[in-house]
């Protein structure tokens, strides 16, 4: 069919063909027409036209899975980049990626949130100087992804609701108009998952520990977000019965056992306090640990048991995580009476600013759904 002008057909496949080149990093024609089942005329003619786009590039010969060795081919990284910009409640975060979803440069600074003119005034400044620091050409931005903690109405421009911010019904359409690039808002632990889903062919969850506890569930390579936007809530599941309240109201939910303020709070206000404190063999920080641990195998369990499927630990927790999962894997088995292993436990892949280069990899991948 064709449609203003574009065989849809012909697209469909430039699209599959630059995508496969994507995932893969480099591959060969005769590889993408085995992978894609598409004749080698096909494959020839979309690999020129995205050739002349400049969108691939063919390099030196590797050797390729039928034994001959072929040019490989491979997306170029710099001919257009996105923008990732983080707000937390005391930061904001700032990240380029190029083409291939490879973050290139990242700022933080500190500034707390306030919903005002003045702050969003602010965050752009900041972003036009982080843009003018970082040598990118402004033409080649593909546009910007704004991360937000709280519920996000994505296609009406609004938070619905952030306890971490303090804010409900919140319109950022005055924060939209300052960039003059397209600009797409996400709640922060949908964000961060995406950037640890890239290149995911299997479902999983990912749990979200920072000064919240989130998550996101990922399903037929896709985020579900459910019917109001609030899937994934862990942080509101029951752990204790009858425990210690949440600012939600509710006794026992997650969030009070397994946010990153439980640590933090015992780090001098500071997470990586913390864990200095436990790295050096702090008794009291050693005995919080443990107690965090056992609390975190529980939630973990729990989300064993309904999605039967990986689950990635992530937030600013995650972060950390790496040293300690042997720990949480030998309390995981004892609570869980089907698996007698925990491989499809991982720590995150991006242990700091997961959730701008997430929000900014929406904008490669509408890039690529795109191609004319």
């Amino acid at each position: 069919m064709v449609v203003n002008g574009v065989d849809e057909s012909r697209q469909s496949n430039k699209v599959r063909i630059a995508k496969c080149i994507l995932d893969c990093k480099e591959i060969s024609k005769a590889e993408i027409a085995s992978k894609l089942e598409l004749s080698m005329p096909t494959v020839f003619k979309n690999i020129k036209e995205l050739i002349q786009l400049g969108i691939v590039t063919e390099g030196n010969e590797y050797q390729s899975t039928g034994g001959r060795k072929a040019k490989g081919l491979s997306i170029v990284d710099h001919f257009m980049y996105a923008a990732g910009i983080d707000i937390t409640r005391n930061h904001i975060s700032y990240v380029f990626i190029d083409l291939k979803g490879n973050l290139l440069c990242q700022k933080r600074i500190r500034r707390t949130y306030e919903n005002t003119l003045y702050y969003y005034e602010a965050l752009y400044e900041n972003f036009a100087c982080f843009l003018k620091e970082s040598g990118i050409e402004s033409n080649k931005i593909l546009g910007v992804g704004i991360s937000v903690p709280g519920i996000i109405d994505a296609q009406n421009q609004m938070i619905i609701t952030s306890h971490v911010l303090k804010v409900n019904n919140v319109s950022l359409k005055n924060l939209s108009q300052l960039f003059e690039y397209e600009v797409y808002y996400e709640n922060d632990a949908n964000s961060a998952a995406i950037a640890e889903f890239a290149d995911r062919n299997r479902d999983a969850v990912y749990v979200s520990l920072s000064d919240t506890v989130g998550g996101c569930v990922y399903i037929n390579q896709g985020v579900y977000t459910g019917e109001h936007y609030r899937s994934a809530e862990f942080g509101h599941m029951n752990l204790v019965r009858n425990g210690t309240k949440c600012y939600c109201g509710k006794k026992g939910c997650a969030d009070v056992y397994c946010s990153a303020r439980v640590l933090s709070c015992h780090g001098n206000g500071s997470l990586e306090g913390f864990f200095d404190l436990l790295q050096a063999g702090d008794e009291s920080a050693k005995k919080v640990w443990e107690k965090y641990l056992e609390d975190l195998a529980v939630l973990v369990t729990d989300l064993r048991m309904v999605f039967d499927c990986d689950i990635i630990l992530g937030g600013y927790v995650g972060g950390y995580l790496k040293k300690y999962i042997m720990d949480l894997n030998k309390k995981v088995v004892k609570l869980d009476p089907f698996d007698n292993d925990t491989t499809y436990l991982q720590t995150c892949r991006y242990e700091r600013e997961a959730s701008a280069v997430g929000i900014a990899m929406r904008f490669i991948e509408k890039y690529f759904d795109m191609l004319l």
